[in-house]
């Protein structure tokens, strides 16, 4: 906090508000952000009621700000405060209603983790119309224009890299090298990550479908095609095709590939069903509001 009220101590004529989200962490979280509501008046804070995740956290710091600017930044340092003045700029004064950020290095990460990160982002940006930056961090300055519009949109499987992306607007991107945050340890195993992917994916392409449709009527081709060889076979050589080890293989095949469709097919009913059932997106428990 000492950092980021030394940055906005330099930017003349701003008067900006400081809003905390705890997800519903089960350490001093909730403590501390009440103590830097005591020590600054500019603070305000929300605690869930569990964990909802952090796009809920995004979405409910989002929701609440009363500014005419509104940044996203995690709370770890991770995300330079110094950039604010400058991103401020772009927004205020070069005509960009966005301002991102993007690392030109994965300094600190382990190389496995940083190479499927980048596969991802190759990836997705083949499945799907939206094209997301290599790098790209959630820390993002908007205009009330813009953050209106992501607000405009009330979808329960959020993926906000894809929304900010989405939306449109120009914006300007600020490159900086990886900082090591400067406490804790991230919570994002490489589990959390692959199935955040996927929701990425899920979220922003229906390709994966097209895909799967493709591969079943490949299949049936090779079927059909296997069907008349083995009939001209029978005609023409007067013998049976004998080995069940061959036959099992094939049905294990084909069921195999029926199965990776079905897990398509569920990603996305799945994705509808939570949709349908307009729960909301957080539960706030408690908040500095309340006082």
């Amino acid at each position: 906090m000492q950092e980021l009220t030394r940055v906005l101590g330099t930017m003349d004529g701003v008067e900006a508000e400081v809003i905390l989200v705890d997800d519903g962490s089960r350490d001093n979280t909730l403590d501390v952000m009440q103590e830097m509501a005591r020590k600054y008046p500019v603070v305000r804070w929300f605690s869930f009621s569990r964990n909802f995740g952090k796009e809920a956290a995004i979405l409910a710091g989002l929701s609440v700000a009363k500014g005419e600017y509104a940044a996203v930044m995690d709370a770890d340092l991770q995300d330079p405060p110094a950039l604010l003045p400058d991103m401020l700029k772009a927004v205020r004064e070069e005509g960009y209603d966005c301002a991102g950020t993007r690392r030109v290095s994965r300094k600190g990460e382990p190389p496995i983790r940083s190479f499927f990160a980048r596969c991802f982002y190759r990836l997705i940006n083949r499945l799907s119309s939206t094209q997301l930056v290599d790098g790209a961090r959630d820390y993002k300055l908007m205009s009330r224009r813009a953050l209106d519009a992501l607000l405009s949109m009330p979808e329960y499987n959020r993926f906000s890299k894809g929304l900010y992306e989405w939306i449109g607007f120009r914006t300007r991107w600020f490159e900086y090298e990886n900082v090591e945050r400067v406490a804790g340890e991230t919570k994002w195993s490489f589990w959390k990550l692959f199935k955040y992917s996927l929701e990425g994916i899920v979220a922003f392409s229906t390709t994966p479908l097209t895909l799967s449709a493709l591969l079943g009527l490949l299949f049936m081709l090779i079927s059909a095609v296997a069907m008349v060889s083995l009939v001209i076979r029978q005609y023409v050589y007067q013998n049976s095709v004998d080995g069940w080890t061959s036959m099992v293989c094939i049905i294990l095949l084909l069921s195999g590939v029926q199965l990776f469709c079905f897990g398509i097919f569920g990603q996305y009913l799945s994705k509808m069903y939570m949709e349908i059932k307009r729960r909301p997106h957080y539960i706030v428990a408690r908040s500095s509001d309340d006082h």
